[in-house]
C-alpha cells in the first residue's frame, strides 16, 4: 500500500490517489457524514458559480466538488495529477472535463477562468504559496478564489473531539472501507499539522489575492477562504 508523508512528495501523493480512486467517493462519504454535497455547495455559491461563468476545480480528483459546480450551469474544468481520480471522474462525472495536471504549473492560459476552487487539495501540496500564485495567474481579473479546507476548531472542545476522531474513528471507517487504510493515517496527520485559517488567509494575501476571507462551517471543522484577483497589475515592472 502507498501512503504519503508530510513532506508531500508529489509521485508519493499522485501514487496515492491512484490507489484508492476507485472507492474514495464511498469513502469519503462514509468519514464525513454525507457531508461533501453540503460543502461542495457553500463552495459554488462562494465562488459564483452560475451560466456563463468559466470555473476551475483545482486538485478536483474524482470530481465531486466539480459537480456541484457543474449543477449551476457553470463551464468546469476539473484538473488533478492523479491519473486514476481522472479516469474516475470521467466514468462517473460526465459534462465536466478533466485534464491532467499539477497546481503547482497549471496547464493553462493567463487569466483563462472566471473562479477557481480547490477543496480540501491545497493541504496535499507542498508549495502551497506556488499553487495559490499559479492559481492567481490562471484567473481573470476581478475573478474569484475560493479555497474550501479541513481545519481543526478554534474552540478547546470542538479541537479536542475533532482530534480524536481522526486519530480514532477514521482509522476504524478507513480498514472497512477503503482500499488502502493506510492513506488515511496520512488524511490525519495532515490535517493536524496544516495551517490555522488566519494563517492561511495570510498567506493568500502575500501571493496578491485581495479582498481575502474566511469563515468556518461545520463547527470549524471546514474554513471556506475567498478573495479576489486584482483589477489591476501587481508588478511594479509592467
Amino acid at each position: 500500500m502507498v501512503r504519503a508523508d508530510l513532506e508531500k512528495t508529489a509521485g508519493d501523493v499522485a501514487a496515492m490517489f491512484d490507489e484508492v480512486a476507485e472507492g474514495y467517493d464511498r469513502t469519503r462519504a462514509r468519514l464525513w457524514l454525507g457531508r461533501m454535497a453540503s460543502w461542495g455547495a457553500h463552495t459554488a455559491a462562494a465562488a459564483e458559480a452560475g451560466p456563463g461563468c468559466r470555473m476551475l476545480d483545482v486538485a478536483a480528483g474524482t470530481g465531486t466538488s466539480s459537480g456541484a459546480l457543474l449543477r449551476t450551469g457553470a463551464t468546469v474544468v476539473a484538473c488533478d495529477f492523479s491519473q486514476g481520480m481522472l479516469a474516475v471522474g470521467r466514468r462517473r462525472r460526465p459534462g465536466i472535463g478533466f485534464v491532467a495536471g499539477d497546481g503547482h504549473q497549471l496547464p493553462f492560459a493567463d487569466g483563462a477562468f472566471d473562479a477557481v476552487t480547490i477543496s480540501f487539495g491545497l493541504r496535499n501540496v507542498h508549495d502551497t504559496r506556488g499553487v495559490l500564485a499559479e492559481m492567481l495567474r490562471v484567473t481573470r481579473p476581478g475573478g474569484t478564489l475560493v479555497v474550501c479546507e479541513f481545519s481543526l476548531p478554534t474552540t478547546p472542545v470542538r479541537r479536542a473531539l475533532f482530534r480524536t476522531y481522526l486519530r480514532r474513528v477514521v482509522p476504524v471507517i478507513a480498514r472497512r472501507v477503503s482500499t488502502n487504510p493506510e492513506a488515511y493515517y496520512y488524511l490525519g496527520e495532515s490535517i493536524q499539522a496544516w495551517l490555522r485559517p488566519t494563517e492561511l488567509a495570510t498567506l493568500i494575501g502575500d501571493v496578491g489575492w485581495g479582498r481575502v476571507r474566511w469563515r468556518p462551517l461545520d463547527g470549524g471543522v471546514i474554513h471556506l477562504h475567498t478573495a479576489v484577483a486584482p483589477s489591476f497589475s501587481t508588478d511594479p515592472h509592467a
